[in-house]
């Protein structure tokens, strides 16, 4: 039997999913505009990872009780930063001589260098009562729930290849001498551009998960997670990932987005860190364009029926199984801030 939210928690919620999902679907409008107009959208996709975090800070922020400590400045600056990400993609909708794509990339860079002082500056205890801190204080060894993302990951990518019948170019792929250097500046970019993964998982995994499983149990929680974060990539899919092919894009994105939401909220439970989905995230991410050899292919896909088919087989047996770990099986979720708590 699932617990009920508190009255606090309920204005929480609708705050975030205001936020989250209603500034989505606003700027997903105007990103669509902007589409048919043959416009750059690049920076869209950017600007909408800052949402989810940002009502999760606005629904601390408008329900906080008096004398209640915030990490306000690390609040505020997140949202300037999401108020900038987003006034740039309103703003290439008007001047489309303007590169704001590149523009948007020094200001997350400059935003995320400030917000790691901001961060600092709180106390442990703000950090670790808001879900900021590394961990709860237990070693947890976070490091071995991200080594063992990206096992799965080039599983993932292994057996695609051989699925296709192309084991020989993964073979060659891994032995490309430009590929160990692009892996090697990945954690040194992560701290330049952090802002935008935290955007996501302080939202998805910090705040929106524990609610869900609170209300609907671990299992039910996680997975009803997963086709909601699924949908919420929607204006990307039609605008942006694969225009051509916008209805196996969108079901391949729910099928990722479940498949991501079981491991990284596997992780998230069992480290208590909330750092260790967003790096996971951040490298999920990243590390499609420096396999690729290129970011171009991010954009523009064309996704086969049969490539949505392989999708669903590999998340399911590379991700699925952990539903049955001993973490999913205790049905008493905790609240947010319990959760962030311990």
């Amino acid at each position: 039997m699932q617990d009920k939210l508190t009255v606090t928690e309920k204005k929480q919620l609708w705050i975030f999913v205001a936020v989250a999902f209603g500034m989505t679907l606003l700027m997903g409008i105007l990103m669509g505009i902007s589409y048919y107009r043959g416009n750059d959208v690049s920076v869209f996709p950017n600007a909408q990872m800052f949402y989810p975090a940002a009502g999760v800070m606005l629904a601390y922020l408008l329900t906080r009780e008096k004398g209640e400590k915030l990490p306000v400045k690390f609040y505020a600056g997140f949202l300037i930063l999401t108020g900038a990400m987003a006034a740039a993609s309103a703003l290439s909708l008007f001047l489309p001589q303007v590169p704001f794509a590149l523009l948007s990339q020094y200001v997350i860079i400059i935003g995320s260098l400030i917000l790691w002082v901001f961060l600092l500056l709180n106390k442990q205890e703000v950090r670790r009562k808001y879900g900021l801190a590394m961990g709860d204080g237990q070693k947890r060894k976070p490091w071995l729930y991200v080594l063992l993302f990206l096992v799965l990951y080039m599983l993932r990518i292994f057996f695609s290849y051989v699925i296709a019948g192309e084991t020989g170019a993964f073979l060659t792929l891994m032995g490309n001498p430009y590929l160990l250097l692009s892996l090697i500046t990945l954690p040194i970019n992560f701290f330049l551009v952090f802002t935008a993964f935290f955007g996501e998982e302080y939202g998805w995994r910090g705040f929106f998960q524990p609610m869900l499983q609170k209300r609907f149990g671990k299992r039910a929680g996680v997975l009803l997670l997963g086709v909601l974060w699924g949908i919420w990539h929607l204006p990307i899919n039609l605008f942006f990932y694969s225009p051509e092919t916008w209805l196996q894009s969108v079901i391949s994105q729910i099928l990722t987005c479940t498949g991501l939401a079981i491991f990284f909220g596997y992780a998230q439970m069992k480290t208590r860190n909330i750092w260790v989905p967003v790096i996971m995230h951040y490298l999920n991410n990243n590390l499609i364009a420096v396999l690729a050899g290129s970011a171009d292919v991010i954009s523009g896909q064309v996704i086969a029926w049969m490539d949505v088919l392989i999708l669903l087989v590999l998340n399911g047996v590379l991700f699925a199984p952990f539903l049955f770990s001993k973490v999913y099986r205790k049905e008493v979720p905790q609240a947010a801030e319990e959760y962030a708590n311990q």
